[in-house]
């Protein structure tokens, strides 16, 4: 992460020093260096650090609160709760500065209704939250694309950056109003490493050690969500670390939550970052989120072959 994270603020189309890097990080040396260290590749450094680490753990903690290796943070509809509010404030007009606030009050709003839609009593009903998000996502995603075709053909582009996902011009204004959410959400998400233990161990084995599902999957989803929401306000809709992170943990560390998470979040920030740099590393800057599929849909693939040899091999 330190090597690519000294790349990231030395290549571009003005190449800068390792050693010049450490002066414009102290304010000294030439004003340029300085003003595109602290301007520009700095705070975009952060932004994909802070977005991938989210995404990362986020992932991870839907897939043990689902039980399921395919969860990923867009599951419980944030993506189409996010696009939505995108592209309506693209499309009518107003003024893109509220883009991340508003995509981060969107993304939990919808997130609230898929929960509602799931709750039975006093208990989710995990069928029913991934049918919920399903079925929310497509509502969503036929108003966002009926607003699209009514959209002025330079707005239509601006929302496809941030439908894609992309790390451009991304400045400390987003990164200010995100960290915190992000840092409490991080630190919380670690400490409910004992719950997705235990219910990896089956709902009848955790109920009898004394966890409540119901509280459980309502906190372990608040914090998914809110680590989701914070991304997306930052990035846009970029896909794939969510889903691919936690699976590269796991063949890492085993299928103990109290090292998944936190390599899930580091491993989810170094993957971003990288994905960042190879985006713009060539003569035309491509949105991040392009770079993300290309990568992990075969990494994906990859992974889920080596799984089922596994099993097979294990039969």
């Amino acid at each position: 992460m330190i090597i690519i994270s000294l790349i990231s603020l030395a290549k571009g189309s003005v190449y800068i020093s390792i050693s010049d890097i450490w002066l414009a990080i102290f304010q000294k040396g030439e004003q340029i260096n300085q003003t595109i260290i602290w301007k520009l590749r700095l705070p975009r450094l952060l932004a994909s650090l802070l977005v991938g680490s989210s995404l990362g753990m986020s992932g991870a903690l839907l897939q043990g609160m689902l039980r399921n290796g395919l969860a990923s943070p867009y599951l419980l509809g944030i993506s189409a709760g996010s696009g939505l509010v995108i592209v309506s404030i693209i499309t009518f007009g107003f003024a893109q500065i509220f883009i991340p606030i508003a995509s981060w009050l969107g993304a939990i709003f919808t997130t609230l209704i898929v929960y509602f839609l799931a709750k039975r009593g006093n208990k989710i009903s995990i069928e029913r939250l991934i049918l919920g998000g399903v079925a929310v996502s497509s509502l969503f995603g036929a108003i966002q694309a009926t607003l699209l075709l009514q959209a002025e053909d330079g707005r239509i582009q601006a929302a496809l950056t941030w439908l894609i996902g992309s790390l451009n011009a991304r400045g400390w204004e987003e990164i200010k109003i995100t960290w915190i959410p992000i840092f409490i959400a991080l630190l919380v998400g670690i400490l409910l490493s004992r719950q997705l233990n235990l219910l990896s161990l089956g709902e009848e084995l955790s109920i009898s050690l004394g966890n409540s599902l119901f509280r459980s999957r309502c906190l372990i989803g608040a914090v998914a969500t809110l680590l989701a929401a914070s991304a997306v306000a930052i990035g846009g809709l970029i896909g794939f670390i969510g889903l691919i992170v936690p699976h590269f943990s796991r063949l890492l560390v085993g299928n103990d939550y109290k090292y998944v998470l936190p390599f899930s979040a580091l491993i989810g920030g170094l993957t971003l970052s990288t994905a960042d740099l190879i985006a713009r590393l060539g003569p035309i800057e491509f949105p991040v989120g392009i770079i993300t599929s290309l990568l992990g849909a075969p990494i994906f693939i990859a992974i889920l072959y080596k799984r089922s040899s596994i099993k097979r091999e294990q039969k």
